[in-house]
């Protein structure tokens, strides 16, 4: 079974992504901050993070680059999911090391959509 990581600082916006990818056959961990993420990604194989950009401790950004950096991570597909929807924001953050771009409000067909662009799911889903 994969592992998706929900990473997000408010508990509604990770319950909410939980009942959309619980479903599609993912096993779920979930943490509030960036830190926490780096650490469930060193201690656990996780197959796709869902990355709120906005974050106390550590943001998204940070959290991504420093999963990027490290080679003894087994690297997962990034898909941020947060309100910023700047191009240079977008761009930024393509270029840092995400595979997809998610703004919220989000739904289940664009999560799963996202999910088979990135060949982490099958369209039978």
């Amino acid at each position: 079974m994969k592992t998706c990581l929900i990473v997000d600082d408010s508990k509604i916006v990770r319950k909410v992504v939980r009942r959309i990818v619980e479903p599609l056959g993912f096993n779920i961990l979930e943490a509030e901050n960036g830190r926490e993420a780096v650490d469930q990604t060193r201690a656990n194989t996780v197959d796709v993070i869902i990355l709120d950009w906005n974050m106390p401790v550590m943001d998204g950004m940070e959290c991504m680059k420093e999963i990027r950096a490290d080679a003894t991570i087994h690297q997962p597909k990034i898909i941020f999911c947060t309100t910023e929807n700047e191009f240079s924001k977008i761009q930024m953050a393509i270029m840092n090391g995400a595979d997809e771009y998610v703004m919220k409000p989000f739904d289940e067909t664009i999560i799963a959509g996202k999910m088979v662009q990135l060949g982490i799911i099958d369209e039978a889903h």
